[in-house]
C-alpha cells in the first residue's frame, strides 16, 4: 500500500486526533526519528508515531488494523530491519520513566530509555541494573531479546531479572504482564522480541553492585596467535564471578580511536570480574603475562563505566553483523579462526568476537523463558563497517569465515545478535517447540498480524 495518497494523509489526520504524541510523514519533522543506528538498514515507514503514551501506541495499533497496515517498534535502531511504507513506526524515546525503588531493589523503567539512564538514576543508591555490553542501547529492545551482558556469567540474562511487563498487544489492548498475570506472555517476552506486544514500560531488579575489576587489554596483531590460545585454555575454568570476550579488531585511523588501535589489527581480551579486586587481578594477570599489552585498561571501575568493558562505539554507522553459537572450542577452532581473521588474513571485519557463555547463563531461571540454546559455549559476532574501500568485501568474507568455523558452530544464534527479518534466520533463534508457542501465542493476541513485522517469530508457511 502507498501511503502517500490524499486518503491515507487524510487518515493520518485522524490518528494526529487520536494521539498525543506527534505522527510524522516522509519529509517532515519528526520523521527523522526512523533513522537507525544501523544506517546501512533501510527503514522508511510510512509514518512515525513519536508516542507520549501506551494509549498513544493503542490508538496507533488500532489505526494500523483498519486500514491494513503493521506497526514496528524502534528507540535506538541498534537491531534494525528494513521497513517500508506499509508499516507505521512507533518511536518510544518519550516513554521516559524512571522510578527507582532503593528498599526493594527495583526501578520502573520506560520504554524509551537507554541503559545509561538507568545506571545513573541506580547509582546513587547503591544499585545497578545488570546492563549489556552497550549502555547507549534501548532497554526494552534489549530485554526482550533476552539480553547478553559483561556479567553474564555471574548473573545470566539480564531478562532473567525481570519483573513485569507492560505491553500493547497487536489487538490493541493494554496487558500488565507478570509470572501469575498472564504468564505465557511473561514467558514469551523474555526472548521472543517484538513477537507479543509492544513493551511500553518495565520493571527489573537491582543489583548491589557499585564497582567491578575489569575493562579490556589490546595486545597487537602479532601477539593475536599466542594470545587467542592462551585465552581459549584460561577460559576453560573461568570461575563464574567473572565473564570474558576475546575480539580481534580491526578500528580506523579516527580521532575517538586511541592511535596505539588505529589503522591495524589488534586484539582485546574483555573482562569484567566481582570477585575480589586481588583474585581478579590474579586471574587476568595470567593473560597480561602472554604478551605486553598496546594499552591496559584494566583496574577498578565504577558500575557507571560498564560501556568500557566492550568500548562499543556510540556514533551511528552502517554495519554488517553476523552471529552464531558454538559447542565447545578446540585449539584447532581458534586456528581457523586466526586463519580468517587474524594476522595476514585480510578480513575486513571491524570486529570478530568470541563470547564466552556459560556460568550462571547455563541455569534455568525460576520463572522459565522463551530463550534457548542456553548450553552453547560461546557466541562468535561479527561487525564489518559498510564504507570504502572494504565495503564490497565485508559480506563474502563474513559468509566465509561462517563456513570456516561451521564444525563448531550449532546452527543457532541469540536474539539480540541477529536481526534479521528472514523467518529462516528468525527461527534459528529458537528450538522447534519455543518457535512453535511464540508463533501460537502471537496468533493469539495478534490475530490480524499488525505486529508482523520486523524480529518476529510467526508461523512459517
Amino acid at each position: 500500500m502507498n501511503l502517500q495518497t490524499p486518503t491515507l494523509d487524510a487518515a493520518v489526520e485522524s490518528l494526529r486526533a487520536e494521539v498525543t504524541g506527534s505522527v510524522s510523514l516522509p519529509g517532515e519533522t519528526g520523521y527523522e526519528l526512523a533513522i537507525p543506528w544501523n544506517a546501512a538498514v533501510p527503514v522508511a515507514p510510512g509514518a512515525v508515531v513519536a508516542v507520549e503514551s501506551a494509549q498513544d501506541i493503542a490508538a496507533t495499533v488500532r489505526f494500523a488494523a483498519k486500514l491494513g497496515l503493521r506497526v514496528g517498534v524502534q528507540r535506538t535502531g541498534h537491531g534494525a530491519v528494513p521497513l517500508g511504507s506499509d508499516v507505521l513506526l512507533v518511536h518510544t524515546g518519550r516513554l521516559t520513566e524512571c522510578v527507582v525503588d532503593p528498599e526493594n531493589r527495583t526501578a520502573r523503567i520506560g520504554a524509551g530509555l537507554i541503559w545509561q539512564d538507568v545506571i545513573d538514576a541506580a547509582a546513587p543508591h547503591g544499585l545497578a541494573p545488570l546492563a549489556g555490553s552497550s549502555p547507549t542501547v534501548g532497554v526494552a529492545g534489549f530485554l526482550t531479546g533476552a539480553g547478553i551482558g559483561p556479567l553474564v556469567r555471574t548473573y545470566g540474562l539480564s531478562s532473567d531479572h525481570v519483573r513485569s511487563f507492560d505491553i500493547v498487544t497487536g489487538s490493541g489492548e493494554l496487558i500488565h504482564v507478570t509470572p501469575d498475570e498472564h504468564a505465557e506472555l511473561f514467558w514469551g517476552l523474555r526472548g521472543g522480541k517484538a513477537t507479543l506486544g509492544i513493551v511500553t514500560a518495565i520493571e527489573i531488579d537491582l543489583l548491589p553492585v557499585t564497582h567491578f575489576y575489569g575493562g579490556a587489554l589490546y595486545f597487537d596483531g602479532a601477539d593475536a596467535s599466542a594470545v587467542a590460545h592462551a585465552w581459549l585454555d584460561w577460559g576453560a575454568d573461568l570461575p563464574e564471578h567473572s565473564s570474558t570476550s576475546l575480539a580481534f579488531l580491526q578500528l580506523p585511523p579516527l580521532p575517538q580511536v586511541p592511535p596505539p588501535l588505529a589503522g591495524r589489527l589488534t586484539v582485546a581480551v574483555r573482562f569484567a570480574s566481582l570477585a575480589e579486586e586481588s583474585d581478579a587481578k590474579s586471574l587476568i594477570d595470567r593473560i597480561r603475562s602472554i604478551a605486553t599489552p598496546l594499552i591496559d585498561a584494566v583496574g577498578v571501575l565504577p558500575y557507571a563505566a560498564l560501556g568500557a568493558v566492550h568500548a562499543d562505539p556510540v556514533d551511528p554507522m552502517p554495519t554488517h553483523e553476523s552471529t552464531a553459537l558454538t559447542n565447545e572450542l578446540s585449539h584447532e577452532a581458534v586456528d581457523a579462526l586466526l586463519a580468517a581473521a587474524g594476522p595476514g588474513s585480510g578480513s575486513p571485519q571491524t570486529v570478530v568476537e568470541l563470547r564466552l557463555l556459560g556460568g550462571a547463563l547455563a541455569r534455568e531461571p525460576e520463572h522459565r523463558s522463551a530463550f534457548c540454546h542456553r548450553d552453547a559455549a560461546f557466541s562468535l559476532f561479527t561487525v564489518g563497517v559498510l564504507a570504502p574501500p572494504m565495503v564490497d568485501a565485508v559480506v563474502p568474507h563474513a559468509e566465509t569465515l561462517g563456513r570456516t568455523m561451521a564444525p563448531w558452530t550449532n546452527g543457532h544464534a541469540l536474539p539480540n545478535f541477529a536481526p534479521s527479518v528472514d523467518p529462516e534466520k528468525i527461527a534459528r533463534t529458537y528450538d522447534e517447540d519455543t518457535a512453535h508457542w511464540l508463533s501460537a501465542l502471537a496468533d493469539t493476541h495478534d490475530p490480524q498480524g499488525v505486529l508482523a513485522v520486523g524480529q518476529v517469530m510467526r508461523r512459517i508457511s
